[in-house]
């Protein structure tokens, strides 16, 4: 009999979960003066618990539990056993206590366990207390419940059936599980967030799953969509759920009032402010109470963020879905951040200085959340480490971008993300970087609005302007006039990228090939192939990649760059540059196609303005072409788009073409 592997685990805070049925009749018959007193009593005990006043460190909460299993539930996080059964016992000798009953309850605590290789290096001791991987263990360890409206808890244990048993199982097939379950949860970040807690010892289940969110419908959507995951299809089984909606103590006798919850004049009783609560924009902490991304036991799970990704995963079931602000939950606890100083900006700030570093409105939206990280080195001495920060941030739906830029002579890594609670995850990690000295952070206004001065740092090839929107759009209307259809490539918006390589065309084949199977991922992605000239006489090979959008190419950019022998994009060279996209010629036509491509690029080396023109093919698809062609100026290639020859040209490839020809301007 073999003895499989468990992984290391780490223990944190513990987690009680007390549930509540009120005893209503006894309640509507108590004398007032009994029932000002047990609300007096209760809501100083809630308003206590939750301002942590018995213990050094921890949180608390009170839900409005819906449904016939309970009516309220507080979720009490304190470091030691002890805590959360001495909370239960003061519970018990309020006055209020007496007109409730404990339907249930749940005795657990936070916990981290290694099944990947960065996990098990933390636990073997091989990672720096500061690092954002231990940081982001300890934040899962000691968490922050957020602020979102609606909770969702339940039990849950694996299987151990003949054919189903989790336990059974290699270490290596339960840490693949446990990856592919935590690919689910990063779709929902920024939506839905959780804590994972251990039960084993303690409880009737192995695991205790509480899910945060202020729209209830993406945490069904994400559980529905786990348990088509074998991780649960085939090796779990839950317990009760229990769903509630957050209030504050002091808005108990709203509550028993049947009155509406949390009230607008609500006030914390350990401080006499008002408290302020999740609304549907997901104020607040917008955050994971720590057990957010990839930290779990063997239940459900969701993914870490950044370098910690999978890192302190245990089995439960949903691992990592949602980023923190404040430095807490789910990401890393803000005193455990490198000192770095934060200026604070609005949004025309925001929208100049990410200017000044060659960001401009149309790779970011209305409402995304601006990170500018200035560094004390060479841009070229941190794009590694940036890269390999990106390659994790792109897990998450609510990564915009990331990438180093210098401008006169200042270095800084902008980053750009959907909603402030992501963005303040990942400051976490960027101010990691050792050259990193000081930052700056605020929300990105309306992008129409946002301004573009400051264009000193701009990279022509990274990002587009107004003025080549503009004539990208004039010449279409110009050569519509002319009865020529210049829309882009099937009248998409697709924006498109062009790389010239000096690398091994077969070497280069399997580089892109493994881009895009990553590419392939988004929805946003069209195609990316590798072009090779027609011309026995040429070597020019190119690659093509595709996108729906233009903050998806730009971000594509960044990985197509690193693609071996690349020596420039196609915006790069000098002059004015045409390009058709999807020359999908007839199968029995493709040698005519090229003999006449010959004719007419002997016509255009004739032309006054004429640079090159090559013909391209696909070389995964010898039917798939393009033309590419370089000019002195505009004038000069719509001399050629007005000329006889081009009409000609256009009326014989509507009878060898499979589609009809569309162009791109890279001017």
């Amino acid at each position: 009999m073999v003895r499989r592997e468990p992984p290391q685990t780490e223990e944190g805070w513990y987690a009680f979960h007390d549930l509540r049925t009120v005893d209503w009749e006894a309640w509507r018959d108590a004398p007032e003066r009994v029932r000002e007193r047990a609300l007096d009593e209760a809501v100083d005990f809630l308003g206590s618990a939750e301002a942590v006043a018995d213990a050094e460190e921890g949180d608390s909460a009170l839900y409005a539990v819906v449904g016939h299993k309970a009516d309220l539930m507080v979720v009490h996080l304190r470091p030691t056993l002890a805590d959360t059964e001495r909370l239960e016992r003061r519970f018990e000798r309020t006055e209020f206590a007496q007109f409730t009953e404990q339907s249930s309850s749940y005795v657990s605590v936070t916990e981290a366990s290694g099944y990947s290789e960065r996990a098990r290096e933390y636990f073997d001791g091989e990672v720096d207390d500061d690092s954002g991987l231990a940081q982001y263990i300890q934040s899962r360890l000691h968490p922050e419940i957020p602020d979102s409206e609606h909770v969702s808890f339940y039990p849950m244990s694996k299987r151990r059936q003949p054919g189903q048993n989790w336990y059974d199982l290699p270490f290596e097939e339960r840490a693949e599980h446990m990856e592919s379950h935590g690919d689910i949860g990063r779709d929902y970040a920024g939506r839905v967030s959780q804590m994972i807690t251990g039960s084993v010892g303690m409880d009737d289940w192995e695991w205790g799953v509480t899910l945060w969110a202020d729209d209830m419908t993406d945490v069904k959507e994400l559980l529905y969509e786990m348990r088509f995951d074998p991780s649960s299809s085939k090796f779990a089984d839950f317990g009760p759920f229990y769903v509630g909606r957050k209030f504050p103590p002091a808005d108990l006798d709203a509550y028993l009032a049947g009155e509406s919850v949390p009230t607008a004049d609500a006030t914390d009783e350990s401080t006499g402010e008002r408290v302020a609560h999740a609304s549907a924009s997901g104020a607040g902490h917008d955050g994971n109470a720590g057990g957010g991304h990839g930290a779990r036991g063997d239940g459900e799970s969701v993914d870490p963020p950044a370098e910690s990704h999978a890192g302190g995963a245990s089995d439960g079931e949903t691992e990592s879905v949602s980023e923190s602000s404040e430095g807490g939950a789910g990401g890393r606890p803000a005193a455990a951040q490198k000192d770095v100083d934060a200026a604070e900006l609005d949004a025309d700030e925001a929208a100049q200085t990410l200017a000044n570093f060659g960001v401009y409105p149309e790779e970011y939206g209305a409402g995304d959340y601006a990170l500018v990280c200035y560094a004390d080195a060479d841009a070229e001495d941190l794009v590694d480490e940036v890269d390999g920060l990106r390659g994790n941030f792109d897990h998450y739906d609510t990564h915009v971008l990331t990438s180093v830029r210098a401008n006169q002579g200042q270095t800084a890594i902008v980053s750009v993300w959907a909603n402030e609670g992501a963005a303040d995850t990942a400051i976490g990690f960027l101010t990691d970087i050792d050259a990193v000295t000081h930052s700056a952070r605020g929300p990105l206004g309306d992008a129409g609005e946002a301004g573009r001065e400051g264009e000193a740092g701009a990279s022509g090839a990274e990002g587009g302007d107004a003025e080549s929107d503009t004539t990208a759009a004039d010449i279409r209307a110009e050569l519509a006039d002319e009865g020529v259809y210049a829309g882009q490539p099937h009248g998409e918006d697709v924006y498109a990228l062009v790389l010239y390589s000096e690398a091994d065309p077969e070497t280069l084949d399997a580089e892109v090939s493994d881009l895009r199977e990553g590419f392939d991922r988004y929805d946003t992605h069209v195609k990316t192939a590798v072009y090779g000239d027609v011309a026995e006489d040429s070597d020019t090979i190119a690659v093509v990649s595709l996108w729906d959008t233009e903050s998806a190419a730009d971000t594509a950019a960044d990985f197509l760059t690193d693609l071996p022998g690349i020596v420039g994009r196609s915006q790069d060279r000098a002059g004015f540059g045409t390009m058709g996209m999807f020359y999908t010629v007839k199968p029995d036509y493709r040698e005519e196609f090229v003999d006449t491509f010959g004719t007419v690029g002997g016509l255009l080396a004739e032309m006054d303005g004429h640079r090159e023109t090559a013909l391209l093919a696909n070389r995964e698809d010898e039917t798939d072409m393009f033309i590419a062609s370089r000019w002195d100026a505009k004038e000069d290639a719509m001399a050629f788009f007005r000329s006889e020859d081009f009409r000609e040209t256009v009326q014989w490839g509507r009878e060898v073409l499979a589609d009809r020809p569309r162009h791109v301007f890279l001017a």
